[in-house]
């Protein structure tokens, strides 16, 4: 990807909002509610400590009236196959959702058979696009954890099947759900014009840099600041990335994921009325009541569009430190990787 011109850049990113959203109609659908009924879930990838959380949270008999009845009733607990960290936690995750009352499956086609909802929770996020095509052969409502794919493509292809299966999908990470940032998303302190926001970002060699553990604060940036990013830069040392992204409207919202130090989640937020700081991370809760809620409706609570320009931000910003840091357009990391998704999508034979 060769350096932008300064001279040439407000006009090329103008236009990049344009092709955003060209290539957005591409992925994006319409999903009518789903007619599925039961409440049984049930989990791919037992490998990360989300899938022992939502499982207690569910399978909890004092469980609160936000979760409705839904259990947990199955797993498939095959997650990454060669990142360590992952791999070594399937044993002893297995055994605690058993006590749960949770049936453990040989194959994906199994769990399918067993549950009405899936939970597609493996962490290596390379898997998921295969995975996911299971799913929405069998029709089923699917929410799938950070991150959505392992690449960009991966991500487009992913929401491009989904919506020619016509199957509801929805992805997000728990900092979306951060004291304050939805308050201000629905517009508590007016107009947004700039976001800081920080969290750690660990990473994984099998994946992008912010792919891997940066999302989390990247989810929180987007949350506040909304879609319409024209271009990200950043300064990208062994300690800590600082990316920073220009928005429509003369925005800036900026990203430090810290790998050095004292690590937290948190931001602040530039609005008309208000300086806000976001409250501190409360837990899987907040977003788990939001996936009961789409698994009633079938209406995902954050758009294909949001989603896949969160991935365009984390690519664009790797694209930008093999530049030294040089600003990179996201609409040109969306029109490569929609190619790419394009043929994916194509060798699943629709």
């Amino acid at each position: 990807m060769s350096k932008i011109r300064r001279r040439d850049f407000i006009k090329t990113a103008s236009a990049g909002v344009v092709g955003m959203s060209i290539a957005g109609n591409a992925f994006s659908g319409t999903f009518q509610k789903k007619e599925q009924t039961g409440k049984r879930v049930g989990i791919i990838g037992l490998d990360t400590s989300h899938a022992t959380a939502f499982t207690k949270a569910l399978n909890d008999p004092s469980a609160g009236p936000e979760f409705a009845g839904f259990k947990v009733t199955a797993a498939y607990p095959k997650g990454s196959n060669d990142i360590k960290s992952s791999v070594d936690r399937i044993p002893g995750y297995t055994e605690e959702v058993k006590k749960s009352g949770v049936e453990i499956v040989g194959s994906i086609d199994d769990l399918l058979k067993r549950t009405d909802f899936i939970m597609l929770e493996t962490n290596d996020g390379r898997l998921h696009l295969d995975q996911a095509v299971q799913v929405f052969r069998a029709g089923k409502t699917v929410f799938i954890d950070k991150p959505v794919a392992a690449s960009l493509a991966d991500a487009i292809a992913i929401y491009k099947l989904a919506a020619r299966y016509k199957v509801p999908v929805f992805s997000a990470s728990s900092l979306r759900y951060i004291p304050g940032a939805d308050e201000v998303a629905k517009g508590s302190i007016g107009q947004v014009l700039g976001a800081d926001t920080y969290s750690p970002a660990t990473l994984e060699k099998t994946h992008p840099d912010l792919f891997w553990y940066g999302i989390h604060g990247v989810e929180t940036l987007f949350t506040v600041m909304g879609t319409g990013c024209l271009s990200v830069s950043g300064t990208f040392t062994d300690d800590c990335d600082h990316v920073t992204g220009l928005w429509t409207g003369n925005r800036i919202g900026t990203f430090r994921g810290i790998r050095k130090g004292k690590s937290d989640y948190g931001g602040i937020v530039f609005g008309e009325k208000e300086i806000l700081t976001l409250g501190r991370y409360s837990g899987y809760n907040a977003l788990l009541a939001e996936i009961i809620k789409f698994f009633q409706s079938g209406i995902p609570p954050v758009s294909s569009e949001e989603t896949i320009e969160i991935f365009a931000f984390m690519q664009a910003a790797s694209e930008s430190k093999k530049l030294g840091g040089a600003p990179v357009l996201v609409k040109s990391v969306l029109k490569e990787a929609e190619l790419e998704a394009d043929i994916k999508v194509n060798g699943y034979g629709i």
